[in-house]
């Protein structure tokens, strides 16, 4: 699939099969410790109608560094022409992180969305989870039993 983008530094996928191409910062900064920053990326794209682009944390950057991002995923919608900016949240109570232009601060996942019809009823059809959320199905402790 074709994504028509403006870009200083193109996103690119580091391996073949990855789902994600790496974002790059377009702009040198510090993250102090639990701070945040809006951080441009310099990438404008159109996406086609019927596709979505999500910006999500690099898993190398939140477990070195505690580098995360606030509104994981962000959503691109196909209509948006605007540059794709990042959310980072330094989550280390003690240690400021460096940012420099060109470092990889997030990534990029395209995918199709289909879009919903939304169909008003009075009641929904039975499933096995019903209204169960929120940890309601437990979790494995190791010893085969459900907490």
């Amino acid at each position: 699939m074709d994504v028509l983008i403006i870009a200083p530094e193109v996103p690119a996928y580091a391996h073949p099969g990855d789902a994600g191409a790496d974002l790059v910062s377009a702009e040198a900064l510090t993250l102090p410790p639990g701070g945040r920053a809006l951080v441009g990326t310099g990438v404008r794209i159109a996406l086609p109608d019927g596709y979505v682009a999500f910006v999500v944390p690099r898993s190398g950057l939140a477990a070195k560094h505690g580098i995360t991002i606030v509104n994981s995923p962000g959503t691109v919608d196909a209509g948006y022409r605007g540059e794709i900016k990042v959310t980072l949240l330094n989550t280390d109570a003690e240690t400021a992180y460096d940012i420099a232009v060109g470092d990889r601060i997030a990534q990029l996942i395209v995918m199709p969305v289909p879009t919903a019809r939304f169909i008003p009823v009075e009641t929904l059809p039975e499933s096995a989870r019903g209204e169960g959320g929120f940890g309601s199905t437990g979790y494995q402790t190791g010893k085969g039993s459900n907490a």
